[in-house]
């Protein structure tokens, strides 16, 4: 049986049920976090950030960092992004969506963006990955550090190939250590 977290409404039965996001993968030494949107379908099912198998969000990191994050597992995955100093995180905590598109998002609520320098006193960055999530631009920049607009890892984002968003996220990640 369906969960309040993963359960949405049939064609024809109405509002999709509200969804709830992930808490934040962070470290106090983190120095840059990258924000999402919202996890997709696959990834409330699995509850891991970027669990769809052709998401290039792992493989890139996997790419910058020389690991097989891709076959990994999850909680290796996790662990390298921290070791690393990343932090992963959504701009929306809960909204209602059908589906996996961020086109699809309806009544979102932010999450607590104000609140990341105290939980990470090192951060240097933000780093927007893709179009949905880059909408709050203005809420993170509020916070007074550089913000970038990476391309989305997303299978959805078809017009940018692996290797010309690996190079985009090579860049953020370089100029803050991270690559």
């Amino acid at each position: 049986m369906p969960t309040s977290r993963t359960r949405q409404a049939l064609p024809g039965q109405g509002a999709p049920a509200t969804l709830h996001g992930f808490p934040p993968v962070l470290a106090p030494d983190t120095r840059l976090v990258v924000l999402g949107s919202f996890p997709s379908v696959a990834s409330l099912a699995a509850q891991q950030y970027y669990a769809h198998p052709r998401n290039h969000f792992w493989p890139i990191l996997g790419a910058l960092w020389g690991l097989d994050l891709a076959g990994a597992p999850y909680a290796r995955r996790v662990q390298a992004a921290l070791e690393h100093g990343l932090g992963i995180w959504d701009v929306y905590a809960e909204c209602r969506r059908e589906g996996s598109l961020d086109s699809a998002i309806e009544a979102p609520l932010h999450n607590d963006l104000a609140g990341l320098l105290q939980r990470a006193p090192r951060l240097q960055a933000l780093a927007h990955n893709g179009g949905e999530s880059a909408r709050s631009m203005a809420l993170t920049r509020s916070l007074g550090l550089p913000v970038y607009r990476l391309p989305s890892t997303s299978p959805a984002n078809a017009s940018w190939n692996f290797e010309r968003k690996l190079a985009a996220w090579r860049e953020v990640f370089a100029a803050h250590g991270l690559a």
